[in-house]
């Protein structure tokens, strides 16, 4: 059995960490660089920084918080956000990110993707999903989830791993931010579609919604924002309770 990843995601606007739901109504959450020393300290098994409107308003990546947090954690962090060429994830990766991740950018130029792989190795490129339900299937949005693409998530998902993506982070529009449970159905189709780590998003509230992500919609990873954020649960907590249900995790 793998060992099954605690991942705590940092949204970042104008240097500062949000959070909202269903990609709306934005709340201060703290420092980023600070926020990731205290998940370093909890032991999350790695961070996930995404600059949420880099993209949309055409700016720059977040290449400062990648240096100041290199400097003060030790775990492995991905950055994504406004990631337009090799030379921004060159750019990434020597201030101190371990992984990159690509949406926008990898819809509109997919050939990145293997570019990217092929230049920095295939596990350093993170392909994010931004997947609301549509019909009997999910349609994948772009521009931090403000522009639908009328692309299928499975079939777009598919051909990015065969152009070199490494992994998935796949976020369920239709639950983040609500807490009422990750949506199982996409995360297992995605999961059963490709043979990359999954990493499910969006919807934790309770410890109940870890554990069904992770056992009944087979992700290798699961991503939690809010839940972390204001303290509702620690990392401890919830890997104590994934480890009691008889899952593997790192303490």
């Amino acid at each position: 059995m793998y060992t099954k990843r605690i991942i705590p995601c940092l949204d970042v606007k104008d240097g500062r960490v949000v959070k909202g739901t269903q990609f709306v109504g934005l709340r201060d959450a703290g420092d980023p660089v600070e926020l990731a020393k205290r998940y370093d300290e909890e032991r999350a098994d790695e961070l996930v920084f995404l600059d949420i409107t880099a993209s949309s308003d055409n700016r720059d990546t977040i290449v400062q918080v990648a240096r100041d947090c290199a400097s003060e954690v030790f775990i492995p962090f991905t950055i994504g956000g406004g990631i337009r060429s090799q030379q921004d994830i060159q750019k990434m990766l020597r201030a101190g990110a371990d992984k990159i991740s690509l949406n926008t950018a990898a819809i509109k130029e997919p050939e990145l993707i293997q570019e990217g792989a092929e230049k920095f190795g295939r596990q350093c490129i993170v392909l994010a999903v931004d997947a609301k339900r549509s019909g009997e299937g999910w349609e994948v949005y772009i521009n931090g989830g403000r522009t639908p693409t009328g692309l299928d998530c499975i079939t777009w998902i598919k051909r990015a791993v065969s152009l070199g993506a490494g992994e998935i982070l796949l976020t369920s529009m239709d639950a983040d931010g609500t807490k009422d449970g990750y949506d199982i159905a996409l995360t297992r189709t995605v999961s059963e579609a490709v043979d990359v780590p999954v990493i499910a998003s969006g919807g934790a509230g309770k410890l109940e919604h870890f554990y069904e992500v992770l056992a009944e919609g087979n992700a290798d990873a699961v991503l939690a924002a809010s839940v972390f954020h204001y303290g509702t649960f620690s990392i401890h907590q919830v890997k104590t309770y994934l480890s009691s249900r008889g899952l593997e995790v790192r303490f």
